[in-house]
């Protein structure tokens, strides 16, 4: 029996609610169930956002919020050193996927581990930067990161995200976005495991 429960956790105007959406459809093409929404504090850009996602091979009957999860995507490394990630615990067995460009920079005290956790990071900000995804000044790294939840979770394929990549956003800026997720997937990076006693 599966149910993985996904917090992804940016900052406004990263897109962590589109990629929840996102993340939703693509669960929904490998034939799951799958529910996504947000969770806005002070509705602005630059201001902490989680977005949670439950997937599940069976009907999802839970609703609301959880701050304990199986999946905890982090799209901006910073919120991990100002503390933002403590009231979020990863359970035994859970993964943290970062979008860093320099993992020793990751403060891992300040993530809340239950048991065994293995992490990962990408560099989905230099990813974006390179394919040119930057929009109002800030780098779209909320598509590419999903690439590399596709690499790590066994769950979902890099076909389906992809593929909801580009129903979602039209003509040049699907493909863009699309091979951002490819590209991430490709260089996603296992930092190690973290056992916490």
């Amino acid at each position: 029996l599966l149910l993985q429960e996904i917090i992804l956790f940016g900052r406004g105007g990263q897109g962590a609610v589109t990629s929840a959406s996102l993340l939703v459809r693509a669960a929904l093409k490998k034939g799951f169930n799958a529910q996504g929404f947000p969770f806005f504090g002070a509705e602005r850009r630059g201001a902490p956002v989680y977005a949670f996602v439950r997937i599940s091979d069976k009907p999802i009957f839970r609703h609301g919020m959880f701050f304990e999860t199986d999946v905890l995507i982090i799209l901006d490394s910073m919120l991990i050193d100002v503390g933002a990630t403590k009231n979020v615990v990863v359970r035994e067995n859970g993964i943290i996927i970062i979008n860093v460009d320099d993992p020793s920079r990751i403060i891992l005290s300040n993530l809340n581990m239950r048991g065994k956790t293995r992490i990962f990071y990408v560099d989905a900000t230099g990813i974006a930067r390179k394919l040119g995804l930057v929009v109002a000044g800030w780098p779209v790294v909320n598509t590419g990161i999903l690439g590399s939840y596709a690499k790590v979770s066994g769950v979902i394929d890099l076909e389906n995200v992809v593929e909801s990549i580009l129903e979602y956003f039209e003509g040049d800026a699907g493909l863009l976005n699309a091979r951002a997720a490819e590209i991430a997937f490709e260089n996603t990076v296992e930092l190690g495991v973290k056992q916490v006693v």
